[in-house]
């Protein structure tokens, strides 16, 4: 007899997500990346995921222990994910070896986003998940002009103050303070280090010179965001400040209907790679629910306006 609560041969196991590797063609330029998909289709949304710099899309496909993917998570509770190696990573780094500037990212961005759009059902549409210098990318491409039907954002580990001098930044000198993207030690599991080794990527020379200027760039971004934007900040985060002031600075140019901060206990900069990353990535997919639900719920008049790719002209529902 087996003991309680043990699986015999009649019990149904639910199957892991399948992740598999994917590449799309952005205008002629190959985007490599990750997909995993639920087991019945359609999605009820895609969450498109960018990694933040020197790293891979496998930053939301943590191995380390069961449960920290983004991908698995995503798929099991009904959502496709699809994480992309930025312009200047992966199979585009021959094509791009110096990357892109933030506005070309974009554009690569969107132009893969369509080709995928193309030959899948993407459900109610796209939520743009971003990590780092990831988080720019997300926010750049709510402002594009393709941006306007992004679901929301949810952006982890990036404000608009330094806490180090932009000299400390990650770039043209390496990969800067590495225990900085980290936090103690103790946030990850043991494999974290080992298995984020296949991870670690260069950061191109035209992406880590555009670097210091994002405070400046950030206003003129964050002005023409329409979607809902999610911040979280880890409790160990060592890049950017994240006070009271600094965060009403980070929310104030900002255009969408919905704005949040929100902070992540036992975490640092890397959450995704973390202990923290499965209750970080849950928090991230009931944000999307919440902005699905925004969208259901909008009063006729938003509605109609949204299918329109227009705001209603008065106020913000």
């Amino acid at each position: 007899m087996l003991a309680p609560g043990l699986p015999d041969s009649r019990t149904p196991v639910a199957a892991v997500p399948q992740v598999r590797d994917i590449v799309l063609d952005a205008g002629g330029i190959p985007l490599s990346g990750l997909l995993a998909e639920p087991p019945v289709l359609p999605p009820r949304a895609v969450v498109v995921a960018v990694h933040g710099s020197g790293m891979r899309a496998g930053y939301f496909d943590s191995r380390a222990r069961a449960g920290l993917s983004l991908l698995t998570t995503g798929a099991d509770l009904g959502y496709t994910v699809l994480a992309l190696d930025r312009p200047g990573y992966g199979e585009s780094a021959d094509r791009l070896p110096e990357g892109l500037p933030l506005a070309g990212q974009a554009d690569v961005l969107h132009a893969a986003l369509a080709e995928f759009a193309r030959t899948r059902c993407v459900g109610a549409g796209l939520f743009v998940v971003g990590h780092s210098n990831g988080g720019k990318l997300a926010l750049a491409a709510a402002a594009h002009e393709r941006g306007a039907g992004l679901l929301g954002l949810d952006i982890s580990g990036l404000g608009t103050r330094l806490a180090v001098a932009p000299h400390q930044l990650p770039g043209l000198a390496g990969h800067g303070d590495w225990r900085r993207h980290w936090g103690a030690l103790r946030l990850y599991p043991p494999d974290a280090f080992r298995l984020g080794r296949a991870l670690v990527s260069a950061i191109p020379t035209g992406e880590a010179r555009e670097y210091p200027r994002w405070p400046e760039m950030y206003p003129r971004i964050a002005a023409r965001v329409r979607a809902p934007v999610r911040f979280t900040f880890a409790e160990q985060e060592q890049w950017w400040s994240f006070d009271d002031d600094a965060v009403a600075e980070l929310c104030r140019p900002l255009a969408a209907p919905n704005v949040r901060v929100d902070h992540q206990p036992n975490a640092g900069h890397n959450i995704s790679l973390g202990w923290a990353a499965r209750t970080y990535h849950l928090r991230v997919l009931s944000f999307l629910e919440e902005c699905l639900l925004a969208r259901d719920a909008a009063p006729p008049r938003a509605a109609a306006a949204r299918h329109r790719g227009t705001a209603p002209p008065e106020g913000r529902d």
